[in-house]
């Protein structure tokens, strides 16, 4: 049985059903109990068509609760017989359900889960164990987040900003589990950009392409990070990396630059680099200067203190991060960096150690550490 077909079909097969009168919550309870039914069934008879097939249960399951539920009962006017069975309207739902799902209304969390239940397919099982959380809590979470959409009237576009934000939360969760929401992320936004031709959708699939594309060398066997200048570049995914540069390419083409495809462009900058040597920091500082025009976030601000440090010097970059809230994630950090590269190691000891019992998870805790402690070894060696 094809589990990448019934997944890709899931969100047109819930618009359909959505369209036809149902409310999102009932509709998206009968789509996943049609995929149920199409995991016990289509491995001994697949059916000719799969989506009319998956309407049509989904259709039926639906009714069903809605004539089982007296609550209900206002429902029953919307239809008096099922539609017939057959092939469904070519009109495409995506586009909908990825905006429901990505409702303004909902908390971040709130939305990535329903996004990978109604969209993406996942059941709540497989979502509360790739967040390692409870299933009976995720229950809640999406149950919550049905509820606040269930009257959601689409009188006017919703918003893509939001929708990318949502897929690029999944993107960044990485992999736990037994579902890779890395490659779950990449297959939701290959779908969306396949419904709706716009370039900073296309900016956030090239993004995730070329970061997805250095996932191999991300961390050492023993589960060690490895930052970005130490990795081997002879493991990158040089086939993701043609096709992320081909769409962002594309996308810069049509003069309308967005957020992704600024960080596209530094991820491609940094693809494109046979070493890290070669890496053309000059241009990434200009890249981070347009996402400054875009967004003027903290973080990429950050990011750029740290370029300039590689294109002017450590002292140009330390210049560009003393303005910084020290608070902001990764700033002690990057503070020793530039201090190492300036040759104050005392300094640069202290706030790598600093950093450590700052970091926000294990690895990059143990990685902050290690350089700490290199740092500590060379100043005792040299009797400093």
């Amino acid at each position: 049985m094809d589990e990448a077909l019934l997944r890709s079909l899931t969100p047109s097969v819930l618009g359909i059903l959505v369209r036809r009168g149902a409310d999102f919550a009932a509709a998206e309870d009968a789509v996943q109990d049609a995929l149920v039914e199409a995991v016990r069934v289509w491995p001994a008879e697949a059916p000719r068509d799969a989506k009319g097939w998956l309407v049509t249960v989904a259709w039926r399951k639906f009714l069903d609760a809605s004539r089982a539920d007296t609550a209900r009962r206002r429902r029953e006017d919307l239809v008096d017989e099922e539609p017939a069975p057959g092939p469904v309207t070519g009109v495409d739902d995506t586009l909908r359900i990825y905006f429901l799902c990505a409702h303004p209304s909902l908390t971040p969390s709130s939305a990535v889960a329903l996004t990978l239940r109604a969209v993406g397919g996942l059941t709540t099982r497989q979502i509360a164990q790739a967040y390692l959380v409870p299933e009976a809590t995720m229950a809640q979470r999406i149950s919550r987040a049905k509820r606040t959409v269930s009257d959601v009237r689409f009188d006017r576009p919703g918003d893509v900003a939001t929708v990318l934000r949502v897929l690029y939360l999944v993107f960044n969760e990485g992999y736990s589990g037994d579902i890779d929401l890395a490659a779950e992320a990449i297959r939701l936004t290959r779908q969306l950009a396949a419904a709706f031709d716009h370039p900073e959708v296309a900016g956030l699939l090239a993004l995730m392409l070329l970061h997805h594309a250095r996932r191999a060398s991300r961390t050492a066997p023993d589960g060690s990070l490895v930052p970005l200048a130490e990795q081997d570049r002879g493991r990158w995914d040089r086939t993701l990396i043609a096709e992320g540069i081909d769409i962002l390419q594309a996308a810069l083409a049509r003069d309308r630059l967005g957020e992704f495809q600024a960080q596209a462009a530094v991820a491609a900058l940094h693809a494109d680099a046979q070493t890290a040597a070669e890496t053309d920091w000059v241009q990434i500082v200009e890249w981070y200067d347009e996402l400054l025009r875009l967004t003027d976030s903290p973080v990429v601000r950050l990011n750029r203190a740290v370029a300039v440090g590689e294109a002017d010097g450590p002292r140009a970059g330390l210049a560009a991060l003393a303005p910084l809230d020290a608070a902001l994630p990764r700033h002690t950090a990057a503070e020793a960096y530039l201090h190492e590269r300036d040759g104050d190691l005392p300094t640069a000891a202290r706030l790598y150690a600093d950093a450590a019992r700052k970091a926000a998870n294990l690895a990059e805790r143990d990685y902050l550490t290690r350089q700490a402690a290199r740092l500590n070894t060379r100043l005792g060696g040299s009797g400093g």
